[in-house]
């Protein structure tokens, strides 16, 4: 039997379907899940053994058995933390069929085989009685199926149907409560990733400003959650216009209601300013007095002694339908509402009771405006970057003459009208200005000189950024599209930008190397099958290729210099052979080399370029800032190398790359 898997094709900018062995999307899903992530969590394990711990203590002092309903139970680290801490019996739930089989041979290796049942079925198909999966109803729910949204994995359908179906009334619940935290800030950085702002251009006879049409600016965009690292946004990007207020809570231990619904609390503003996004976090307590507490609260809420990193539960933000201005002292509204799986917010002027009732609607926010749909919040950042756009500007002002006939190859792009105030003639963009720009929608080597109203194209622009891109060089797409359009160019035809480079930088990785790094032990349990299997689908295929990461969020020191590794020439059509690379780069600084780091520099004239990774190597710590737009791409050594003292260094690491350009992508191997 196969499988088919959807993957970008780099030569075609397009999602293409690929059949794969049937082993081939399990393995995939094991390989990027964030389980090692999970279990390196010290903080969490910590404190779901204690919560467990007591939980058991609590129903064994009533008298009765310890019977234990686990469900999600991933490698059953917590059915068998709950045997350990003295369960009767645990009946542990998992979906995931590789998983499941994991779950019995870890449970079989710490010898929990007779106190621990993995049942591979969704829990709303389980079935409880002498005959069914279950021999009774549990008095114990333990349950991690929390994201950072807190119910964005449908926690809470889970729990209604268990308490409905599998659980005792009364039961003891594992977190016992969940708290979603509030605060309103105003944040340019933050709000320029939903809106778009007005575009200044330099043309030589004065300063041009693009506005957004009115039904983007009046969008309210769309419900899904932005969950970031929060932790890595510093106190300078947004301002505080409220407390931190708790904006619901959920006891599990009691039945639980999944409708939409909503929740309204009174602020009132600490500072006046404009309310455009809500912070939110949640913490669960693990037992019903709240003593043992787990919290995502980020660096300015709670003291960093108590800090944790993780990438599994992060924070969240939302951003208000519009802007809202507020003032210190002067009372506002703030209601969230919500459905099985995501929340969103509004704002509005205090008022009665009974007033603001009569206003609640809970329908999810729609995108009416079709921009939220085509570009993700990182695009939308990228686009309000005033000096990326300054760097096209001048490039543009360098190309364009007066009868230049141009073709825009990008999705979603500014460029057109760009290039239109700067004076160029006529502009085709591929893929209100109407008689100057026309949108050609066709592929590019579907394009006809009819298209083109049968004019040669003198300018061939791009940014170049296509949405179903993943990985840096998947935006190659461009160098594509430019060949196939290559009977469509003047012969002086000019191509910005002229060329791309791949730049390559060993790193050491402050946090995100455990998201890859093998667990072993934890909290006293032997889990290395679940590395083994990790590394197993890591070597299926994974292994081989880099993964993306926006590494803003995720500090890391650099071990060498940053070097150029490929060139890419769009003067010319892609070649018909590889482009390959073999050498070596020194490390330059001491330190755990965790990976490398690739990027995709993209020269748009000769003088000028525009950068989607390392934006500078900050201190003599090697510390990096990064690209804030971009995903970067992250390829993770099998193994560590850790060096103390340079002298100690392997002087360098020796890489191989290739580009294939049959298929687009970049493959590469390291030795250390």
């Amino acid at each position: 039997m196969k499988t088919f898997c959807g993957r970008a094709n780099p030569t075609t900018g397009s999602m293409e379907w690929l059949e794969e062995d049937e082993d081939y999307d399990y393995h995939q899903e094991i390989a990027r899940s964030r389980y090692a992530d999970m279990l390196h969590d010290k903080d969490r394990n910590t404190k779901y053994y204690q919560g467990i711990r007591a939980a058991v203590c609590r129903v064994k002092e009533r008298g009765e058995k310890a019977i234990v309903l686990d469900i999600g139970t991933g490698t059953g680290l917590l059915s068998m933390m709950a045997a350990s801490a003295g369960a009767d019996f645990c009946y542990a739930i998992e979906v995931f069929k590789p998983m499941a089989n994991a779950a019995v041979k870890i449970v079989e290796k710490n010898g929990f085989h007779d106190k621990i049942k993995v049942i591979n079925k969704h829990s709303t198909e389980v079935t409880v009685g002498p005959d069914g999966d279950m021999q009774c109803r549990a008095n114990i729910l333990v349950t991690e199926l929390f994201d950072t949204e807190l119910i964005g994995e449908g926690a809470l359908p889970t729990y209604e149907h268990a308490h409905k179906y599998l659980v005792q009334e009364g039961c003891e619940a594992v977190p016992h409560r969940a708290t979603v935290y509030v605060q309103l800030v105003e944040s340019k950085r933050m709000w320029s990733w939903n809106k778009l702002f007005p575009v200044h251009v330099e043309a030589e006879d004065g300063e041009k400003i693009i506005v957004c049409p009115s039904e983007v600016e009046n969008c309210p965009g769309v419900p899904s959650v932005c969950d970031i690292q929060l932790n890595q946004m510093p106190s300078t990007d947004f301002t505080i216009l409220s407390d931190v207020v708790t904006m619901f809570s959920v006891d599990f231990s009691k039945p639980i209601r999944s409708a939409s619904t909503y929740y309204r609390v009174q602020l009132e503003p600490v500072k006046s300013g404009k309310a455009q996004i809500v912070l939110s976090w949640w913490d669960i307590d693990m037992d019903p007095s709240g003593t043992i507490n787990c919290t995502m609260a980020p660096y300015w809420v709670k003291s960093t002694s108590a800090f944790q990193w993780r990438d599994h539960w992060m924070q969240c933000v939302y951003f208000l339908p519009n802007e809202e201005p507020v003032l210190q002292g002067e009372k506002v509204d703030l209601t969230a509402c919500r459905d099985e799986y995501s929340l969103w917010y509004k704002l509005q002027k205090a008022r009665g009771e009974e007033e603001s009732k009569a206003d609640v609607r809970v329908e999810s926010p729609v995108c009416r405006c079709q921009a939220h749909l085509l570009w993700n919040r990182p695009r939308f950042g990228e686009l309000n970057d005033q000096n990326r756009t300054r760097q096209y500007n001048k490039s543009l002002m360098k190309v364009l003459k007066t009868d230049s006939v141009c073709l825009c190859i990008s999705d979603g792009s500014l460029l057109p009208v760009l290039a239109h105030y700067l004076g160029a003639k006529q502009f085709f963009r591929a893929n209100n200005l109407e008689d100057k720009i026309k949108i050609i929608e066709a592929r590019p080597e579907l394009l006809t000189p009819s298209h083109l109203e049968d004019k040669k194209i003198s300018v061939l622009v791009g940014e170049p950024f296509f949405t179903t891109s993943l990985l840096p060089w998947h935006n190659l797409y461009f160098w594509y599209a430019r060949t196939a359009v290559a009977s469509h160019l003047t012969s002086d035809v000019t191509i910005l930008p002229q060329s791309a480079s791949l730049h390559m930088m060993i790193v050491e990785f402050q946090d995100l190397w455990r998201i890859r790094s093998p667990c072993g032990i934890c909290e006293g349990f032997d889990v290395r099958t679940m590395d083994d299997m990790i590394q197993n689908s890591l070597n299926f295929r994974e292994s081989k290729e880099a993964e993306p990461h926006p590494l803003w969020e995720y500090p890391c020191k650099s071990l060498s210099d940053p070097q150029e590794v490929l060139t890419f020439d769009f003067r010319e059509t892609v070649p018909q052979h590889c482009v390959s690379t073999k050498g070596s780069v020194n490390l330059v600084r001491k330190g755990k080399s965790h990976g490398a780091v690739l990027w995709m520099e993209y020269h748009l004239t000769a003088d000028i370029s525009v950068n989607t990774g390392l934006l500078q190597i900050s201190n003599e710590k090697g510390n990096c800032e990064w690209n804030p737009h971009c995903k970067q791409a992250v390829y993770f050594f099998s193994s560590v190398i850790e060096s103390e003292v340079l002298s100690d260094l392997p002087s360098a690491v020796t890489y191989a790359i290739k580009f294939d350009t049959k298929t687009g992508e970049i493959t590469m191997d390291f030795k250390l």
